[in-house]
C-alpha cells in the first residue's frame, strides 16, 4: 500500500512515551502514530465535542492565577462533597 510521510513537532516527553511503547510492544512508530490518528479522528466523528477532554489545557494568565489561588487556599468542602465522601 502506498504511504505518505508527514512531519510533526512533539515534546520530548511524548517522544519518550512513543519510544517506550514501541519497545515494549515490538511495533513501529509509524504504525502507532497512524493508529492513534485514526482512533482520534474516529472519536471526533462519533462523540459529542463536550465529552472529549483535551490532553493539555491552556490557561489565560487570569485563569492560571485563579487555579494557583484555589490550590494554595482551597475552599472548605461543601455539605454535598462531605456526603459524597462519607459513604466509606
Amino acid at each position: 500500500m502506498p504511504s505518505t510521510q508527514i512531519s510533526a513537532h512533539i515534546s520530548p516527553s511524548t517522544k519518550e512515551l512513543i519510544e517506550r511503547f514501541v519497545r515494549e510492544t515490538g511495533g513501529t512508530r509509524a504504525h502507532l502514530i497512524e493508529q492513534a490518528i485514526l482512533h482520534h479522528l474516529q472519536a471526533l466523528k462519533e462523540l459529542p465535542q463536550n465529552v472529549i477532554t483535551p490532553v493539555r489545557l491552556v490557561l489565560t494568565k487570569q485563569s492560571a492565577e485563579r487555579v494557583r489561588d484555589l490550590t494554595s487556599h482551597p475552599p472548605e468542602p461543601t455539605e454535598e462533597l462531605k456526603r459524597l465522601f462519607d459513604d466509606r
